[in-house]
């Protein structure tokens, strides 16, 4: 049987992350030692008199969706009632449609307070499931290895838009933008232009969805964007930024600065079903084995936190 980080991967690049995916088609009734393991503590819920059964939308990151996905492919298989659909869009659409009560789960790569108002933040539930750094990646033909975070500023509000002014080649810069409901965009803005003025004149390429940037910075010469670690690959290349190498031991610490909690938001009071996966994908079975397989960092390995602001606290 295929090993499930490949498969998700692919199937979550294929349908680019804007798309609906209805996760775990094909795979109930596999078995492998670690899924054993995962099916044990997906079914615990139900292992008494109680049977899962039902459904889940979760809607919103695309730079979770790959751990969404792929902890939805084992909680359905141990529970064969359960029908679980994961949907990109965007962390600001997760947020809006979860506080409509449109869907079970909203994804976001930020904190609700960063794109609802206050009262309707306060309406739902904050549920951290691990965290993601992200950083800059650029097209193979690009031969630098490292950028300086001011120069990469300068990249991305215009100022420098050919490769040689940072001892690449004599090529022009091509800028991908997430488009503007993008949790993903928001936590790199904040790290990395931190309140720099963008030219209105500068208008770079926008992309829904992480797959697609992906995609278009592989086949695009002088290409240059963002994604999160989970969808790092070798058909690009990721840059450092100052020496500092893009590393989940280093987002631990926060010499890297780009990174963020991963959010799973429900109603105050989710239904049985919603929080049986919650709990899921908290538990020891996915913490220990898909967050980091998929390229994600447990929450438990950070030395310091972060609050709705960008403050972060070095933990005692």
């Amino acid at each position: 049987m295929q090993d499930r980080k490949e498969l998700t991967r692919r199937q979550f690049l294929g349908v680019a992350g804007s798309a609906g995916v209805l996760v775990g088609l094909g795979l109930v009734g596999c078995s492998s030692p670690s899924n054993n393991s995962s099916s044990s503590a997906a079914n615990s819920s139900s292992s008494g008199t109680t049977k899962l059964s039902g459904s889940i939308t979760a809607v919103g990151s695309t730079a979770l969706q790959p751990l969404v996905e792929a902890s939805a492919e084992q909680f359905m298989v141990a529970n064969s009632g359960v029908q679980i659909t994961v949907q990109g869009g965007g962390s600001g659409t997760g947020l809006t449609q979860v506080s409509q009560g449109a869907v079970q789960i909203g994804n976001s790569d930020i904190f609700a307070e960063a794109k609802l108002d206050a009262a309707t933040a306060a309406k739902i539930k904050d549920n951290k499931v691990c965290v993601v750094g992200m950083g800059p990646v650029v097209n193979k033909d690009v031969t630098i290895d490292n950028i300086s975070l001011s120069n990469l500023r300068k990249i991305f509000s215009g100022q420098i838009t050919n490769w040689k002014e940072v001892g690449g080649p004599d090529k022009t810069i091509t800028v991908i933008n997430r488009a503007s409901g993008s949790g993903t965009r928001a936590v790199f803005e904040s790290a990395v232009l931190a309140g720099t003025t963008v030219p209105s004149t500068f208008k770079p390429q926008e992309q829904d969805s992480s797959g697609t940037v992906a995609t278009m910075v592989a086949a695009t010469p002088g290409a240059i964007s963002y994604l999160a670690f989970s969808y790092f690959a070798d058909t690009f290349k990721a840059l450092s930024i100052d020496g500092v190498q893009p590393k989940a031991s280093e987002v631990e610490t926060n010499s890297w600065v780009i990174w963020a909690y991963e959010h799973m938001y429900t109603a105050p009071s989710p239904d049985a079903l919603t929080q049986a996966f919650i709990d899921y994908i908290l538990s020891p079975s996915v913490q220990q084995t898909l967050v980091s397989q998929n390229g994600y960092i447990s929450i438990s390995g950070m030395k310091v936190s972060k609050d709705a602001t960008n403050t972060v606290t070095r933990l005692s």
